[in-house]
């Protein structure tokens, strides 16, 4: 199977799953991450994040393939015109206020 093919044939959930594994170092059943599985991975999720996951996210690949940052002035006005009412906020240990 080709490079493109494999990310082709890709779905959400396996993205999410490869994502999960480069953040933390091991497969959804706690084995690590080989040095070659962690590198293989890296690519995998970045060309997925290239073609499929427009993301808004600070740091991602682009379409093009390069590397998109967003600066901290860049992302507040993202944010600027969110809803208040869209951030959720819960209780933490009994206290009132939350995040």
């Amino acid at each position: 199977m080709q490079f493109d093919d494999l990310i082709k044939s890709m779905n959400q959930e396996v993205y999410e799953r490869l994502v999960q594994a480069v953040e933390t170092g091991k497969w959804p059943d706690g084995n690590r991450l080989s040095d070659e599985q962690r590198e293989n991975s890296i690519q995998l999720v970045m060309a997925y994040q290239a073609r499929y996951a427009s993301s808004d996210e600070a740091f991602t690949i682009g379409a093009n393939g390069e590397m998109v940052t967003k600066t901290k002035r860049e992302l507040k006005e993202q944010f600027k015109d969110t809803p208040e009412e869209s951030i959720a906020r819960f209780k933490l240990d009994g206290q009132e206020g939350g995040l």
